[in-house]
């Protein structure tokens, strides 16, 4: 066996692998990897190099070493992939678990994760003792999130978190933690495992994603994911939070499976962001609020606009008091899933004559629009090129003219407190509103096309920075009533 540094010795080792299975040196066959070798492989981004630190029929440990260039990795980047500028060049990759090491790992051992192994395909189908450890490994949300992530895929977990500088206790953590996993699983399965859940640990892809990203996921996450009680973070975050290959993922893992029915809710793109104990709440809060106003005001016959896979549609139809219930939407993709999610199929004709899903753009007049009692546009306006939320404004208020108006928005002053945020909530977002700037907008709608206003916030209130959601209640005044 060739003598090499102990695991110890190098910054570099990023990922080992363990097993106890007897004769232990199978780990070779399984990865097609002899423990007697040294082998290295050319990445775009760097080199990677296989290596046995233990091969012994009691105990066999195989070790991934990723060397990153980062000139390399700069110049493989894709034209049309995010300029991160100086962070291309100067970052972790060289010493953390990363989209990086995720993307080697499933090159190098790209047999094994396909579970074959002519030798000893039968010790690829048998689940076997595993140990992997990460030394290193980026954890948006600490090691609370590694353990939701990891344990209900049959792992035993000790994620312990790294020290900003052990040498100042009083700076607290770092974002990255030392990850041991152990269980026993196949080998096949542990491996792409890791391929989906590196990334949506740290939550940051280097490389651009494609429309093929989704394939990819459900491809390494078969037998698993759609399963998993965690299926939409690692969605999300797996597919870097964007909103049409959610959208797409998290639908078709809802055809896959009907735990994950609840999946296929509006993104909610604008809130992802959020620390993970924030992030259903607010949800449901802003749900609550609207839910609440639209009881409040008396409305018997309410439209959804940008109802999206129709979450909140479904809370009307459960709502007795709503005798009249549609949503819209621009896509037809998120119309299919609202229908599934209504069970529209199953309804009597009694039931399906109170709720009407159709498509329509909100920048074009429509005759459908009209005749409700009130309208909500929940985390709408923000998605609109602002040179077309004039056309939106005179549909909804000057054509449609609901009595009752609800609309919510991000509240951009919020943004200072989502850890790692840059920019806006979302990519898809064409612009985010300050409370003051909201009070404007929503002031001259009201006065220009005869409504009061009035703005409530929604989510945790912060001294300084408000709400995270911010509402505006538009009524028609009596004098403009028809």
């Amino acid at each position: 066996m060739v003598r090499l540094p102990a695991l110890g010795q190098t910054d570099r080792v990023l990922l080992t692998v363990t097993t106890t299975h007897r004769p232990a040196t199978d780990l070779g066959f399984l990865l097609h990897k002899h423990p007697d070798r040294v082998q290295e492989f050319q990445q775009s981004f760097g080199t990677v190099t296989v290596f046995y630190p233990e091969a012994t029929e009691e105990r066999c440990t195989v070790a991934l070493l990723l060397d990153v260039d980062p000139v390399r990795l700069a110049r493989s980047r894709a034209r049309n992939a995010p300029d991160f500028s100086l962070a291309q060049y100067v970052n972790d990759r060289s010493y953390a678990a990363s989209s990086l090491l995720g993307v080697a790992m499933a090159d190098v051992f790209s047999t094994a994760r396909s579970g074959r192994c002519n030798s000893r395909q039968e010790l690829a189908d048998t689940a076997i003792p595993l140990e992997i450890v990460l030394p290193v490994l980026p954890c948006r949300g600490g090691p609370d999130v590694a353990h939701r992530i990891f344990t209900p895929l049959g792992w035993s977990v000790e994620a312990e978190p790294i020290p900003l500088d052990p040498a100042f206790a009083d700076w607290g953590d770092s974002r990255y933690v030392r990850l041991r996993l152990s269980g026993v699983l196949r080998l096949a399965d542990a491996l792409n495992q890791l391929h989906v859940l590196l990334p949506v640990l740290d939550e940051s892809k280097h490389y651009w994603q494609g429309p093929d990203e989704v394939d990819k996921l459900l491809r390494s996450g078969e037998g698993w994911l759609a399963s998993h009680p965690e299926a939409d973070l690692i969605t999300r975050r797996y597919l870097g939070r964007r909103g049409s290959l959610t959208r797409v993922g998290l639908a078709r893992l809802a055809e896959l499976s009907d735990d994950v029915t609840e999946s296929i809710a509006p993104a909610d793109d604008e809130e992802v962001q959020q620390p993970a104990e924030r992030r259903v709440p607010l949800n449901t809060q802003r749900h609550d609020a609207v839910h609440q106003v639209l009881l409040d005001l008396g409305a018997r016959s309410v439209i959804d606009l940008g109802c999206g896979p129709g979450q909140f549609v479904e809370r009307l139809v459960q709502t007795a008091s709503f005798t009249r219930v549609a949503g819209s939407d621009v896509s037809t993709r998120s119309l299919q899933q609202a229908a599934r999610r209504l069970r529209l199929d199953r309804m009597t004709e009694r039931q399906a004559e109170r709720v009407e899903l159709f498509q329509g753009a909100l920048t074009y007049e429509d005759d459908r629009y009209a005749g409700f009692d009130a309208a909500v546009l929940m985390e709408v306006i923000e998605h609109v090129d602002p040179q077309r939320l004039d056309a939106v404004e005179r549909v909804v208020f000057g054509v449609a003219r609901p009595r009752a108006v609800i609309v919510t928005t991000p509240n951009r002053e919020y943004n200072v407190l989502y850890e790692h945020l840059i920019g806006m909530r979302h990519p898809d977002h064409r612009f985010e509103w300050s409370r003051d700037e909201f009070a404007t907008w929503s002031e001259r709608v009201a006065a220009t096309h005869g409504y009061t206003v009035e703005r409530r916030g929604i989510g945790e209130l912060h001294t300084t920075h408000g709400t995270p959601t911010q509402m505006a209640i538009f009524t028609r005044t009596e004098a403009n009533d028809e």
